[in-house]
């Protein structure tokens, strides 16, 4: 019952910026972390930034100072605020999800379908 919408991604050029964004729908009790991952070709699935339900992020060394997470509790959505684009920065990106369906539940991984970043000139 639970799905990850993402949306915002597109083709920018170096320098620029773009927002990412991720909706949780469904039956959901409790949503602990939620997180960003890419993949490059050829290269495997990285870590980009997550943040918990209290709003603490962190990032992976490649983005920081250039990428800010955020979410909204209430419509239970994170977002990748990217700045600054470099070509390298060019892959598919996944939102994930780390959350309760039900009290007595527990915790399960969701993905994202993943949506495309290119950044060319």
């Amino acid at each position: 019952q639970v799905q990850l919408v993402e949306s915002g991604g597109g083709l920018v050029q170096p320098g620029g910026s773009l927002r990412l964004s991720c909706a949780a729908s469904g039956s959901i009790f409790s949503i602990n972390v939620m997180n960003w991952y890419r993949q490059a070709p050829g290269k495997q699935r990285e870590f980009v930034a997550g943040i918990t339900s209290g709003g603490r992020a962190n990032y992976a060394d490649s983005v920081k100072g250039r990428f800010t997470i955020s979410r909204d509790n209430a419509k239970n959505t994170v977002y990748l605020q990217m700045n600054s684009l470099k070509p390298e920065d060019t892959a598919v990106y996944y939102c994930n999800a780390v959350l309760l369906e039900s009290r007595h539940g527990y915790y399960r991984n969701y993905w994202g379908q993943g949506t495309q970043v290119t950044v060319s000139s």
